[in-house]
């Protein structure tokens, strides 16, 4: 007999895993103990999470399809050996002594895991919950968030008790263990499933019922003038966010002259609120619509980010920063359903990966960008107008894509006509 199981359990597994593969952001935790045990540079710290940003919007992209063709359960459990044989991997570099390896393993291997662990449960939840696809995986992207304030506290603590070694082979298995257990609960609804009730609201006009606007797979969609729309939207969109979270407490310090231990607690409330913007945006996606969502996210940041070099004052400045954070994770965590209402969920995780490339890209891009203005003019503030600038563009694209989808709409309109006729 086929037992029917729990949509919220399923949105609790998906947790799990990005709970897990979102302790990649607490990375700065081992900056300090790998420089001083082998009198490494940051930069070749810190090019460790770069490549892990890297594998993971690669990975995403690459095995999007294996998402689709094998499903959640196995897609999960592949993410959890590579991030684990990542962690436990860097443990082994550590033991070693060798950059390499930890570049190899937490990096490449590691970033892997990140990639297929980010979209195997996204796409399973947005078939889960067709009535409330924004607040699925926003839960879900939430959990990635909120990661890094959850792993930092273990990491500090089981640094300065067992060491750095022993401290990446505790967290990979730990994490391993977890992720495996999430997965096993990961499985797709029926074909045409909906949730109890929901068929009634939509008779008697409670709900409204969810209406894609087209179904295409992932090659199809790649195609469409829209899905490069999404891509740079969230590109632009995230090379900013990036370059601000590389730079946020020297960017700070420097602005409204604010000590070190402020500008840490400024950094880890903008953590906090990297989180609640995942989940408060995206569940707010469900009422106003995916396309007004982006729109609002670049009219807010195009003011922000041009006024931002001007302010003096304390708490507008860190209240500016926190509004930017809750904007960066709210493109993260509205993108799946986006996507859904685009081109459909036939293979929404192989499209996700797609769009995911833009991560690594920016990744890569906006750090570099904000780093190269710093050293170039002396100071960040050029770098946050030329971000302003960026948002105007991105503002276009949102007006760009809206008449694609007035277009789609219309043809949809069309054939329903045609076929009533």
């Amino acid at each position: 007999m086929l037992v029917r199981k729990n949509r919220w359990l399923i949105a609790l597994s998906a947790v799990g895993i990005h709970i897990s593969i979102g302790s990649v952001y607490a990375w700065s935790n081992f900056t300090a103990p790998l420089k001083e045990m082998f009198g490494w540079s940051d930069s070749e710290v810190a090019l460790t999470f770069s490549i892990a940003i890297l594998f993971l919007g690669l990975s995403a992209a690459f095995l999007g399809h294996f998402v689709e063709k094998y499903g959640p359960k196995k897609a999960g459990l592949l993410a959890a050996v590579f991030f684990g044989m990542g962690m436990t991997g860097a443990g082994f570099a550590v033991d070693m002594e060798s950059k390499f390896l930890l570049y190899f393993f937490y990096g490449a291997l590691g970033g892997i895991g990140l990639g297929v662990g980010y979209i195997a449960p996204v796409s399973t939840l947005v078939k889960w919950f067709p009535d409330r696809r924004g607040l699925a995986t926003g839960l879900a992207i939430m959990g990635f968030g909120f990661a890094a304030a959850i792993a930092s506290p273990i990491m500090n603590s089981l640094i300065t008790s067992v060491g750095v070694a022993n401290t990446f082979y505790i967290l990979g298995i730990s994490y391993f263990l977890i992720m495996v257990v999430s997965s096993l609960y990961l499985e797709k609804p029926e074909e045409g499933w909906l949730p109890e009730g929901f068929k009634e609201k939509i008779a008697t006009g409670k709900a409204k019922a969810t209406l894609d606007l087209s179904q295409l797979t992932a090659n199809q969609a790649v195609k469409t003038k829209r899905f490069w729309y999404l891509w740079f939207m969230l590109f632009i969109n995230i090379t900013c966010g990036i370059a601000i979270l590389a730079v946020a407490k020297p960017l700070a310090m420097e602005a409204i002259g604010i000590d070190m231990a402020t500008a840490a607690a400024l950094v880890g409330a903008i953590g906090i609120f990297n989180g609640l913007g995942r989940i408060g945006w995206a569940s707010l996606s469900d009422y106003i619509g995916r396309p007004n969502t982006y729109t609002a996210f670049f009219v807010l940041q195009i003011v922000i980010f041009f006024f931002l070099p001007q302010v003096s004052i304390q708490w507008l400045f860190m209240g500016m920063l926190i509004v930017v954070y809750t904007c960066y994770g709210g493109g993260f965590a509205s993108i799946p359903a986006y996507i859904g209402d685009l081109f459909g969920t036939k293979q929404l995780g192989a499209i996700h990966g797609y769009i995911l490339t833009a991560w690594a890209a920016a990744g890569l891009a906006g750090p570099l960008f904000a780093a190269w203005i710093k050293d170039t003019t002396g100071s960040y503030a050029g770098s946050l107008s030329f971000f302003s600038g960026l948002f105007v563009v991105a503002l276009v694209l949102s007006l760009f894509i809206r008449e694609d989808i007035h277009k789609l709409k219309s043809q949809a309109l069309i054939k329903s006509v045609k076929k009533a006729g």
